[in-house]
């Protein structure tokens, strides 16, 4: 069966692992494996909080009054795991004087903005969900994480193989797209539905720091964690426009002829997600203009498309994108042909 609830974490296990294991990076190997320790005990939280949210309909929420405006508070955690900490920043607040408080703050206005102006979608549940956020979380920790019941999780880092996971507009929007396929596409954490719920999050995050950075198609650098890797990990996490490459630990494929089948880490899922990461790319490159006016539109809708199941594959998500763009442009368009031409390239599609 596939595992529908494990922990969508921005940093892969099996990365965690390997960097634990390399001897290049004794002093900081404790703060990974504290990090893989800490992962895996709040998995059974995590679980608990979406199965809850998958056996609800979606139409049950109420749609609020204050469409159109986001609902943000920031707590810091000081360093705990448990207690959600002391709130130091609500909506329409200040700045304060720490510098991870008022980034998270920012990371979850510019994705709001984001999904409500291009998408028509208020917040991740689409019915004005607040957004929460837990800054300072654990000590050294090496990671951020969306815990499944309307939270973002923020560590520090150690320092040296991460930095503060605030400073990423894109590690926002990633982990805050984990919340939306949650309510939308439902895609089970395992095998191929579980790498297209992890590039579905790290397209929409690349979209989101894209657009507020006033970026074009080829303006972009298409690299996923860029802001909070360390010297030993640059110049990213990885890299949508060449996979594989973003550093040396990097074993992303581009192409299904590079796909992995494992155990480890839900069958893949963060390295998988290398193959539709790349179409999306390509299809966005191929339409030019912003990442945001087409691309990431026709992806929105394949996600909310009826043919898309929580157990889908690569192929029946790459048919639903090539379904939406035909719908709207026409099935002869360059829009649909961009977009089945980029399935082709990286050989999902025939």
């Amino acid at each position: 069966m596939g595992i529908r609830h494990s922990i969508a974490c921005f940093v892969p296990p099996d990365l965690l692992k390997e960097l634990m294991l390399d001897g290049s990076f004794n002093t900081k190997q404790k703060a990974a494996l504290d990090t893989l320790t800490l992962d895996a005990s709040v998995r059974h939280a995590r679980a608990q909080n979406l199965a809850s949210t998958s056996a609800q309909p979606l139409t049950l929420r109420g749609v609020v009054s204050s469409a159109g405006k986001p609902t943000r508070s920031i707590y810091d955690m000081k360093n705990g795991t448990t207690d959600r900490g002391t709130l130091v920043r609500a909506e329409g607040q200040p700045a304060v004087n720490d510098a991870a408080v008022n980034e998270a703050y920012d990371g979850f206005g510019f994705t709001y903005d984001f999904y409500w102006r291009v998408l028509q979608r208020d917040s991740i549940d689409g019915a004005g969900m607040p957004i929460v956020g837990l800054v300072h979380y654990g000590t050294d920790y090496d990671n951020a994480f969306w815990d499944g019941a309307g939270h973002m999780m923020f560590g520090d880092g150690d320092g040296e193989l991460f930095t503060g996971f605030t400073k990423s507009i894109d590690v926002i929007g990633h982990e805050l797209t984990h919340g939306v396929t949650q309510y939308t596409a439902r895609l089970v954490y395992s095998g191929q539905s579980g790498a297209l719920n992890e590039s579905i999050s790290d397209c929409m995050g690349s979209v989101i720091k894209q657009r507020a950075n006033g970026q074009s198609v080829d303006k972009a650098d298409w690299l996923i964690g860029a802001d909070v890797v360390g010297a030993k990990l640059k110049p990213a996490l990885r890299s949508m426009k060449a996979p594989g490459t973003a550093n040396k630990y990097d074993r992303q494929p581009a192409t299904m002829d590079g796909y992995v089948k494992t155990a480890d880490d839900n069958g893949g899922v963060h390295t998988n997600s290398g193959i539709p990461n790349r179409a999306f790319y390509l299809a966005a490159a191929a339409l030019g203009g912003n990442s945001w006016d087409k691309a990431a539109p026709i992806w929105y809708a394949a996600m909310r498309d009826p043919h898309v199941t929580p157990h889908s594959s690569f192929r029946r998500f790459a048919l639903a994108t090539v379904r939406q763009a035909s719908q709207v442009y026409g099935a002869a368009s360059p829009e649909a042909l961009a977009v089945q031409g980029a399935w082709k390239e990286v050989k999902v599609l025939k």
